[in-house]
């Protein structure tokens, strides 16, 4: 039980070394105490039954029939996925069937010999930490009971179900249709070769928008790359959409849940490029309103928008989880992250990276402008701010000195701006008086550290990212 960690969204480990089949057993026993325990708590119109999902990763489906063996051994009805899904159809399936919860076996982006399983809460989102804290005390706390799959079915208390079908319905619902369908654009999807599948084809099918999927195969190797939607991964998307003149590149991580963008001349659009556009989008297209939650490694560029609207901003920790939190507790417009998560008002509290790249095309439809020049435009109005990140790999003990180093005894400047303020709930962030900054902090799934920076040009962010390099190994 040592090997069990939860991160910052839920818990990943390498296959066959701590993920294995006696843990995954031992973690959904575990989930199975927590929603026994529920079971009097909860409302009288939610049902006691857990949805089971997994994407493309190495035994992927053998994983989650063991969840559901042992899930179904405690006498909690299983709804299991009958192929490939991904996070957000699974969320969507626990809010239309008002279910205990949801267990999704996936590492999501993380490299191709990871598995894990994230633990969706009975409000369709991520669980909070209270939830987490509860499942991992039930650790090892009773026996593991588990039936075989096709026991469970025999006795009722497993269904073998289409999470995706539900999922592409209410995607078309949720999108502008009709201006789209005379929206006329070329769209070329790399799917990383996750749970995507042909989604974006099939939302745009009657439209006059023309998609086409690359990396649609299932691969649990991930063609050798993790399935994650930052610039360094996609070189053959930013590569194809330059050739082959496409209006614009969307890509999709592992399990679906994140959203990468390449503009028509190949340039990287950053998450928090893309939550700035899609919020001005909800603002003056479709005339939505609510607050705005962002991560401690979000843009200025958020802050600006949300000041000349004067709508209210949230800063949380980096995990989905705490903007989740705020979905619930209020209304939140949109909410998202540097990662590439980002969820929507009207939707369940979650992350969906296809919903975020077909909102895109619904705002260049809105615009009838191409994604660079709308791109120039946020620019021209609010100024440039341009973002990196660096992983290194990096000693756990050092972290902890890193972050106490820098917490006691920051640098005075930042490239020969004045430090102005140091914020240290969540790693450290260093904020210069022009509004540069760098944040130092552990990732959450991964051994690694992680620097974030910011800055007015792509050449003061190469020189804060060498900065920050500079100041990690000094310690």
């Amino acid at each position: 039980m040592s090997d069990i960690k939860f991160g910052t969204d839920g818990w990943r480990a390498i296959i066959d070394k701590e993920f294995t089949f006696e843990n995954v057993k031992l973690v959904s026993q575990a989930i199975a105490d927590y929603v026994k325990n529920q079971r009097t708590k909860e409302p009288k119109d939610k049902r006691t039954a857990v949805v089971v999902g997994y994407d493309t990763r190495l035994k992927g489906d053998k994983f989650a029939e063991t969840v559901a063996g042992v899930i179904a051994g405690n006498g909690i009805k299983v709804l299991l996925s009958c192929g490939p899904t991904s996070t957000p159809a699974l969320s969507l399936a626990i809010k239309q069937n008002k279910l205990s919860g949801g267990i999704m076996v996936t590492a999501s982006h993380n490299p191709p010999d990871y598995n894990g399983i994230k633990y969706k809460a009975d409000y369709a989102g991520p669980a909070d930490p209270e939830i987490i804290k509860c499942i991992e005390d039930l650790l090892g706390q009773n026996p593991v009971v588990m039936i075989s799959c096709a026991e469970a079915g025999k006795k009722g208390l497993l269904e073998k179900v289409d999470l995706n079908a539900p999922h592409l319905k209410f995607l078309k619902s949720y999108l502008d249709m009709a201006i789209l369908k005379g929206f006329k654009a070329r769209v070329l999807v790399d799917v990383m070769y996750g749970a995507g599948d042909h989604l974006m084809e099939n939302i745009l099918k009657g439209s006059s928008c023309r998609a086409k999927t690359i990396h649609f195969e299932p691969d649990p190797t991930f063609g050798g790359t993790p399935p994650e939607p930052i610039e360094r991964n996609l070189k053959e998307l930013i590569a194809l959409v330059k050739k082959e003149k496409y209006d614009i590149g969307l890509a999709t991580d592992g399990d679906v849940d994140r959203i990468g963008a390449i503009t028509e001349d190949g340039g990287f659009i950053t998450s928090s490029q893309v939550i700035s556009l899609l919020l001005l989008h909800f603002i003056e297209d479709k005339k939505w309103t609510g607050a705005v939650a962002k991560t401690i490694s979000g843009s200025f560029l958020i802050d600006e928008i949300t000041k000349a609207y004067k709508l209210k901003l949230h800063e949380t920790p980096v995990g989905f989880k705490y903007i989740c939190k705020l979905m619930q507790e209020e209304d939140i417009l949109i909410g998202g992250e540097e990662s590439g998560g980002i969820g929507f008002k009207n939707y369940v509290p979650e992350r969906d990276g296809t919903l975020a790249g077909a909102l895109l095309l619904e705002m260049m439809a809105h615009r009838k402008k191409s994604i660079k020049q709308i791109l120039k435009d946020v620019e021209n109005r609010f100024g440039k701010f341009c973002q990196e990140r660096l992983d290194l790999e990096y000693p756990d003990d050092k972290k902890a000195k890193l972050f106490a180093a820098l917490k006691a005894n920051p640098p005075g400047d930042l490239l020969g701006k004045k430090i102005i303020e140091v914020k240290a709930y969540d790693g450290v962030k260093l904020i210069a008086e022009d509004k540069s900054w760098i944040l130092f902090r552990a990732s959450g799934t991964e051994p690694i550290l992680r620097i974030y920076c910011e800055g007015r040009s792509e050449t003061a962010v190469k020189k804060l990212l060498e900065l920050g390099k500079g100041l990690a190994f000094k310690v």
